[in-house]
């Protein structure tokens, strides 16, 4: 009988527009072609190759895990489709009157933008023991409950981090000062992984940082969770004004944002290119890895206040940087914008993007293999974005959404704010102050806790002069 397979969801071509940004950069050629050399036929076939290797090793997890995906209707068909919705020529999704897209599911669930239906959940108590016991004191938070939230998200949600990961040794590799007509000096370093144990991968850790030509003293930096794309130099001039460091990790080079570079990268290297077990790291976990690498580098510079270093991302990256937090408690600070669903939005609140479309061939790599346990079982997830957040406390996040940004379910992140705000409050910080949804450019950053839904779509760029002053408010900053 032939397998059903899984389809690729709603963020489809961005994603394989980051595996090929990913795939295109210098450092990770070792994992990949030259696309620049390829003819688009080439280009086209290899991509088609990475699709089908992803989709097997997709299935080999779901056969491990002895999952099955119901057998489905066509969706011209579907009952469940609801009916004022519309296809659209050329693609695979539908669409409704307001222009949204909709997807189904391989588990048969239907993209959702209406609030009436969209509450239909119960979230875990991030101040309740399992056992059933509340959580009344700092002690049994940080002994007791925040190592059973930590434990579900390492063995259920993002895999689990080897114990035994290999030495990286960074280099410098560039210097540049002439960049923002003087005002800072741009420096490359190149992350070096030891790769003896399999070196037939060499992943990397390629970082580019900024710093502002006229400071004194240490200073705060953000670590800006990156691909290959072109660098966004008004983020980066905005931070050097305002006297921080800033430095962009390119993430595709420690390994693959695709299914198909699960027996490459440092996940293919600590499993000798085998497949993953359930309970082992997916792509997120091992860019936070990296990351926490870069941040070993940083805390050594003389020139960095090492207890102000900060970790942003936007959309995947604002998952990882997310999840980041949540490992590292050395991050001082975190920014997580337009993250979505297994990021800072609830995963069992049905708006938007979902656990079904992570579990989807298309973004499974970014989980454990016993992520896809929860694929039409929603309530079976023992932890949701709440506790994720409530994980980075006491110490400082900003959560943004935009207006524009359905996918992201921007009130989906505030209320996932608002259900970790108890946990800053026990912990002696100030979470939100309300359980109202702020109107849109309104911002929410009195706490420790913040939240900003800008006016627009899923974009980073509007709430980076927020960021900076709610950060320079927290780390006491001059500005």
């Amino acid at each position: 009988m032939k397998k059903r397979t899984a389809s690729f969801q709603f963020c489809r071509p961005l994603f394989w527009i980051c595996v090929i940004a990913g795939l295109t950069s210098g450092s990770a050629k070792a994992q990949s072609p030259d696309f620049q050399k390829m003819t688009p036929e080439e280009r086209t076939a290899y991509m088609n190759k990475m699709r089908e290797a992803s989709q097997e090793d997709w299935q080999k997890m779901m056969d491990k895990l002895n999952l099955k995906l119901p057998t489905l209707p066509p969706p011209a068909d579907d009952p469940k489709r609801p009916q004022h919705l519309k296809p659209k020529e050329g693609s695979t999704n539908w669409f409704d009157e307001a222009g949204y897209t909709h997807v189904r599911s391989s588990w048969g669930i239907w993209s959702n933008y209406d609030e009436a239906i969209a509450n239909e959940y119960k979230l875990p108590d991030p101040l309740v023991l399992k056992n059933g016991k509340p959580v009344t004191n700092a002690t049994t938070w940080w002994k007791q409950r925040r190592p059973e939230i930590l434990n579900d998200y390492l063995t259920e949600i993002y895999g689990k981090t080897p114990a035994n990961t290999p030495t990286v040794t960074f280099a410098a590799s560039g210097t540049d000062s002439t960049v923002l007509t003087g005002k800072a000096t741009r420096k490359t370093i190149l992350g070096r992984i030891d790769n003896s144990r399999y070196p037939s991968v060499t992943p990397s850790i390629p970082v580019t940082y900024y710093m502002p030509v006229n400071a004194s003293g240490k200073i705060p930096m953000m670590v800006i969770v990156w691909g290959s794309f072109p660098q966004p130099m008004g983020t980066i001039e905005k931070l050097i004004d305002a006297g921080w460091a800033v430095a962009l990790v390119n993430t595709g080079a420690i390994q693959m944002d695709s299914g198909a570079g699960l027996h490459e990268g440092v996940i293919g290297l600590m499993n000798g290119g085998k497949d993953r077990q359930p309970d082992e790291w997916g792509v997120l976990a091992a860019w936070s890895w990296g990351l926490s690498r870069v941040l070993d580098y940083f805390e050594e510079d003389k020139a960095i206040n090492a207890k102000q270093i900060g970790v942003q991302g936007h959309s995947r990256w604002g998952k990882t940087a997310m999840l980041a937090g949540a490992l590292d408690q050395r991050w001082a600070i975190v920014f997580s914008s337009c993250s979505g669903s297994m990021g800072a939005s609830l995963e069992k609140r049905s708006y938007g993007e979902t656990i079904d479309n992570v579990a989807g061939s298309g973004e499974y790599h970014w989980m454990a293999g016993n992520f896809l346990k929860y694929g039409g079982h929603w309530d079976a997830m023992p932890v949701d974005a709440h506790d994720l957040i409530a994980l980075v406390a006491p110490r400082p996040v900003f959560i943004t959404g935009g207006t524009k940004d359905s996918w992201s379910d921007s009130k989906g992140e505030f209320l996932a704010c608002v259900g970790a705000s108890p946990v800053y409050n026990l912990l002696g910080k100030k979470g939100l102050n309300t359980n109202q949804m702020p109107a849109p450019d309104v911002s929410l950053i009195d706490g420790d806790l913040a939240f900003r839904n800008h006016e627009g779509g899923h974009v980073d760029s509007l709430d980076w002069p927020i960021f900076l002053e709610f950060a320079q408010r927290q780390f006491k900053v001059k500005k």
